[in-house]
């Protein structure tokens, strides 16, 4: 089987299978990769030459058969990516709103202020309440767990988060783009690869009929 990489651990995949009367592999319908290890599908210019170079000749069955397994896995990581391209999108925005609120909390302590602000008792019901003058602020990281840190300390921490985030979520998007490009080509040789086929038994059967007329 052709294996697509991981999303969590983007690689290279290993070669298929293929069919066992080809030596039809990975590399044969694929050139290179990206910098994420996502295959580049092949534009089969010349299909007829393309299926001679196989040994024995790859018939229009393995050729669609190996592009159609490729697509599958590309509309597998698509859907991958998509999912991690919107938990970015929902992620990035809650990081640059504490970023703006400790740095608020961070000008406030610096001028000497109070900071009033109210919080949540239950669903309709909110209280005012006056921040003690500490310099620290509690940040919850996940998995249930939460750390103190001063006001430096946090604004340095959630600046690197957001950097960080920013890029992963420009190269989720540009791999996306990149794996959609490659369904599309994918698709394009199966219909090419399919035409191919129709049109060599079309004229093989005219052959056919043509002999038997003589005959």
């Amino acid at each position: 089987k052709i294996q697509m990489a991981e999303v969590a651990n983007p690689t290279p995949p290993p070669p298929p299978t293929g069919d066992k009367s080809t030596d039809l592999n990975l590399t044969s319908i694929t050139d290179g990769s990206n910098s994420s290890g996502i295959p580049k599908v092949k534009f089969v210019e010349d299909i007829e030459d393309f299926s001679s170079s196989f040994k024995p000749k790859a018939s229009a069955e393995v050729l669609i058969g190996a592009f159609s397994e490729l697509f599958s896995k590309f509309k597998a990581y698509e859907t991958n990516l998509q999912n991690k391209r919107l938990n970015f999108q929902q992620k990035l925005p809650e990081i640059s709103k504490t970023l703006q609120l400790v740095q608020h909390l961070k000008a406030k302590h610096d001028e000497g202020a109070t900071v009033t602000t109210q919080y949540n008792l239950c669903d309709t019901v909110y209280a005012k309440a006056e921040l003690e003058k500490t310099g620290t602020v509690h940040l919850w990281l996940g998995a249930n767990v939460m750390l103190e840190y001063t006001y430096e300390e946090a604004i340095e921490y959630l600046t690197i988060k957001e950097k960080d985030a920013k890029e992963e979520y420009d190269k989720v998007t540009e791999d996306l783009a990149f794996t959609r490009n490659q369904s599309i080509t994918a698709e394009v040789n199966m219909s090419r690869i399919y035409n191919w086929d129709v049109k060599n038994r079309r004229e093989a059967k005219a052959l056919e009929t043509a002999a038997a007329t003589k005959m």
